[in-house]
């Protein structure tokens, strides 16, 4: 068990502060973030060519480097270094929360490894600013990265999505989110309400709310552009009707997709869903037949 008490610690190390930048509107960026930025020893940046904009726009002159999802191990060691001597380091990712699908995950359990208080500010989020005003529920939700691009991945993923009740995010590349909802129509229905969000906060931001199908006949039609957050509404898909379209080695590998078990786990699942005896279960998966 580790006990962190951000402000009230007698440690001499210092601090990695996790610093949230704007997605896109220069007005987000919260008066706290500003004045770290202005008083840490270090920031690391995902892109010094893209943070440097935004350090010159609030006239902030701190030293920065350059970290990102490929700095070597001895670059964490350095960094880590540095913060057991006391020194306070600020991580920024080029926009939005840091290592929500950007760097800094590494360094983040390598501080904590050695006792580093590690502290994140709040901030700009653009898979959350995207679900409050999608209009799907957002009680319950559930963040998936980056929509698959393999089929057989996507397939399994929505799948899941479908049996599920709370509403999936998804970031996804403007060039690829017509096929991806091309996906979901096919594994979940043209009625299957969904929401694109893209280029939040800036002055081209624009909201699509509707059924897929009428979606992605907007898309054809006119192809979107920017930064995009696909919103999927989940539930509408009971187990039986997923399971009973696969064969016992694929009803295996759906599982340990979804569901992070492993192939012993998986397997012993499957037999008791499918009413078989493990044995066969685990030929069809290892042996195939």
């Amino acid at each position: 068990m580790d006990l962190q008490t951000s402000f009230r610690g007698t440690s001499d190390s210092g601090k990695l502060y996790l610093i949230p930048t704007p997605i896109g509107n220069l007005e987000d960026m919260t008066f706290r973030a500003i004045r770290l930025l202005q008083e840490v020893d270090l920031i690391l940046a995902e892109d010094t060519r893209h943070t440097i904009k935004l350090l010159n726009h609030f006239n902030i002159q701190t030293k920065m480097q350059s970290f990102h999802e490929h700095s070597a191990t001895h670059e964490i060691q350095e960094h880590v270094t540095f913060l057991e001597k006391g020194g306070v380091i600020g991580l920024v990712s080029d926009a939005g929360l840091p290592l929500i699908n950007d760097p800094g995950h590494s360094l983040v359990q390598e501080a904590l490894a050695r006792s580093i208080d590690v502290i994140s500010l709040p901030g700009a989020n653009a898979a959350l600013t995207a679900l409050i005003a999608s209009g799907l529920p957002s009680e319950r939700f559930t963040y998936y990265g980056f929509f698959p691009r393999n089929k057989k991945e996507q397939k399994a993923l929505l799948e899941l999505v479908g049996q599920r009740e709370e509403t999936a995010l998804f970031y996804e590349s403007p060039f690829r989110v017509k096929n991806s909802i091309q996906s979901i129509v096919q594994v979940l229905g043209d009625q299957r309400r969904i929401v694109i969000a893209r280029e939040l906060t800036k002055s081209y931001e624009e909201y699509l709310r509707g059924e897929a199908e009428e979606i992605l006949n907007h898309v054809i039609k006119f192809p979107l552009k920017g930064e995009v957050v696909l919103l999927v509404q989940g539930g509408g898909i009971g187990t039986e009707e997923i399971f009973e379209e696969l064969d016992l080695k694929e009803h295996v590998e759906l599982l340990m997709a979804t569901k992070g078990m492993t192939s012993k786990e998986a397997i012993k699942q499957v037999a008791k869903i499918q009413n078989v005896k493990k044995q066969e279960v685990y030929k069809a998966y290892h042996i195939g037949g």
